[in-house]
């Protein structure tokens, strides 16, 4: 039986995340960092760049005057966003490759999982709770990531596990019975070597986890209620699977029934907001 450290070390080794990606993450937990210090980083990575000012010029930004300048975009763009540009920009990489003949699990559903739940996420925090969604954007980006790193490296076992998953039989439970960890486990250690803050970290660990005192404007509880309206919405990771999520939460939601009612009916148009950035 394998443990948390086994797959991080050996994924490190498979998949490093690109080093832009690692340097925005000491510059944005560095409060000493500036906008020029972004700049520096930003500018040593072409593709970055074209995403970013591609961004900064979108009709969901609505500019009169085209922003042509690294500068100005970050500026524009701010710090948290562009750290998560960089971040959506390098895990989608990652996930995006074609999918195995008949196998359940896809990278491609698992980014289009990610990107909902992410988008979701922001929505819910700046809608539902009034409070930036950058940080709950990046949980949701983030949140599944363990599900590569086992992936990658135990490709066999992780897809018969994948198989043997339904709505009554849970997907952590095969993880532990497997390899004695899970993807939230891997996904909490990968984020605290990327020096995330620790609502991050506690969030991309508990997000499967039921809670009854848990604070549905925690990052934790936004993300698990965010799960359950891509999952609703067919943006789930695998077929068949239902997604639980605390009970406080449920009785929220049906408190702000109308509220989520327009979110959910908004959120397939921010996915094509997200294809038009990243194709």
């Amino acid at each position: 039986m394998v443990k948390t450290s086994y797959f991080i070390s050996k994924f490190k080794d498979i998949q490093p995340l690109p080093s832009v990606v690692i340097a925005l993450s000491r510059l944005i937990a560095d409060s000493e960092s500036t906008m020029k210090d972004f700049e520096e980083v930003i500018k040593m990575d072409p593709i970055l760049v074209t995403r970013l000012l591609r961004l900064i010029n979108s009709p969901f930004y609505g500019l009169i005057h085209k922003v042509d300048s690294i500068g100005r975009a970050v500026a524009f763009i701010g710090m948290k966003n562009l750290h998560n540009l960089a971040v959506t920009d390098a895990l989608r990489t990652i996930f995006y490759e074609p999918r195995k003949s008949n196998a359940i699990f896809s990278k491609k559903q698992l980014w289009r999982h990610s990107a909902a739940v992410s988008f979701c996420s922001k929505m819910v925090a700046e809608r539902i709770f009034g409070i930036n969604g950058d940080d709950a954007y990046f949980c949701g980006i983030l949140h599944d990531f363990g599900l590569i790193v086992e992936e990658q490296v135990k490709e066999e076992e992780f897809h018969k596990i994948c198989g043997a998953c339904t709505s009554s039989t849970s997907l952590i439970e095969l993880e532990l019975e497997a390899f004695g960890t899970n993807h939230c486990e891997i996904g909490h250690r990968m984020a605290l070597d990327w020096n995330m803050p620790e609502n991050t970290l506690e969030a991309i660990r508990n997000h499967h986890t039921i809670q009854d005192d848990i604070e549905p404007s925690s990052l934790t509880g936004i993300l698990q209620i965010s799960e359950f309206i891509a999952s609703q919405l067919n943006y789930g990771t695998l077929p068949n699977i239902t997604t639980n999520i605390s009970p406080p939460l449920m009785e929220h939601m049906e408190e702000n029934r109308d509220e989520y009612t327009v979110l959910m009916d908004d959120l397939p148009d921010e996915m094509e907001h997200a294809q038009t950035i990243y194709g």
